[in-house]
């Protein structure tokens, strides 16, 4: 039994939990598992979130959709919160007036793991595949590892099973890393720095401060992979205790390109060929270096890592080819959802390319993709919410043409494009304006080319 459980248990009262997605259901099933009173509340309503209500009433929880229950939430022993409630969210606010502390659910399942091992990743961009590849290298490798967090299965899932994984890949946003005091990860990994979430965060100094608590908990034994080239991971780590191993795609470093070889490096030693990594762009060799320290660190062998390496594949609404139609390349990367992410999709591209680019802006000016669009791009389909900023930001500097529907942002795209192009879906942008998440969205692009 973890602290925050005996803690709890101890206390008596009931424990709330915001937010019943499913890492919301996961930390409430959690809870009842160890006998605790559970409030679990969710201000939205439909069919998943009704599913979740009736399972976890099942199992003796006090159930409530559509709203929440203030007054209850503030008699609470504490809030666990899921990743997708923004700590500055109204109800979130109300807690911490009432006292209440607050945990993320990545901070309960972290307390009831008992001897998984963590390998937490954050950072702007490259969490969720440098995630997916340690998971995948650990695989190869023959321990027994597992995704979770804001990928594969929330981690209070993975608590919950009998015979959970000898080690964890932990993805964890700059919202989970909030209210998570208790994560002390036995190696961390932080794969950039850029402004992102200034929809959300009043300064990109707030923003960067909650992406600097992966760091909370560090003492002598710590291990951190971070990035060797990025000067604010560089100023970030800088003085934090432990041992510090440092991925580059500019020079020697403990994980480096060696681009002259076109080889990927551990150390002294080659580890892969570049043209054995079936991943686009160079951003994707750092995420590779960056995991394959993390494997290392966890007792793979480097041919192993380098089989690991070999056989991954892109994972889907990042930087994914989905098809060639008529000689054109189209290309998901729903999952960038801010400017850096866009940039870096772009910089992968060897080829002229069309970006659709929209949604609901985020916060940054699109003037910072003028340079990267200047030589290469066909045109920009500008759609969504942000559409209007689009046009005033870049019309002029590339070709912007607006778009209405999903179907007519395709359809222009391909009325641009020429045989031996890409068609980029980079939005730059959060989905939520004409989808349900970025998911969603790719899923949608995905069907559009297949039926061309």
């Amino acid at each position: 039994m973890g602290v925050l459980v005996s803690q709890w248990r101890a206390d008596g009262r009931e424990v709330a939990v915001v937010g019943l997605a499913r890492s919301g259901v996961a930390a409430a099933r959690l809870l009842r598992d160890r006998g605790l009173p559970v409030y679990a509340s969710d201000v939205g309503a439909g069919e998943e979130l009704e599913r979740g209500a009736a399972a976890l009433r099942e199992a003796g929880a006090a159930v409530e959709l559509g709203r929440h229950d203030l007054a209850r939430i503030g008699r609470a022993a504490a809030v666990v919160v899921s990743p997708g409630v923004p700590p500055d969210a109204p109800v979130l606010e109300a807690a911490r007036r009432a006292g209440r502390p607050v945990y993320a659910e990545v901070d309960l399942g972290f307390t009831e793991l008992g001897s998984s091992r963590c390998a937490a990743v954050t950072g702007t961009n490259g969490k969720t595949t440098t995630t997916a590849l340690v998971a995948h290298l650990l695989g190869a490798a023959g321990i027994r590892a597992e995704a979770a967090g804001n990928i594969g299965r929330p981690l209070c899932e993975v608590a919950r099973a009998p015979n959970p994984p000898d080690w964890i890949a932990l993805e964890v946003s700059s919202f989970q890393l909030h209210d998570s005091p208790h994560l002390r990860p036995a190696v961390g990994v932080l794969t950039n720095l850029a402004p992102n979430h200034l929809d959300r965060y009043r300064t990109l100094e707030e923003y960067y401060a909650d992406k600097a608590l992966l760091f909370a908990n560090a003492d002598d034994r710590s291990v951190w992979v971070s990035n060797g080239d990025d000067a604010a991971v560089c100023r970030m780590t800088a003085g934090v205790p432990g041992r510090h191993l440092r991925f580059s795609l500019a020079g020697r470093a403990d994980a480096w390109y060696d681009r002259a070889g076109r080889r990927l490096m551990l150390g002294g030693e080659p580890l892969l060929a570049r043209d054995q990594l079936p991943l686009l762009g160079d951003h994707n060799v750092a995420n590779a270096l960056a995991a394959a320290l993390v494997a290392r660190e966890a007792g793979a062998p480097p041919a192993a890592i380098a089989a690991g390496l070999a056989s991954f594949r892109a994972i889907p609404h990042r930087v994914e080819p989905v098809r060639e139609v008529e000689g054109v390349l189209w290309i998901n990367d729903s999952k960038s959802t801010n400017l850096t992410s866009t940039e870096v999709a772009i910089r992968a591209l060897d080829r002229p390319f069309v970006l659709l680019l929209g949604g609901r802006h985020k916060g940054e000016p699109y003037t910072r993709l003028i340079e990267p669009l200047r030589d290469r791009c066909r045109g920009v389909v500008a759609y969504g919410e942000a559409r209007p900023l689009i046009l005033r930001d870049l019309g002029g500097a590339v070709d912007v043409v607006p778009a209405g529907s999903f179907e007519e942002v395709l359809a222009i795209a391909r009325r641009l494009a020429r045989p031996g192009d890409a068609v980029l879906l980079s939005p730059a942008c959060s989905s939520y304006d004409m989808f349900r998440n970025y998911e969603e969205r790719g899923h949608r692009f995905r069907a559009l080319v297949e039926a061309m």
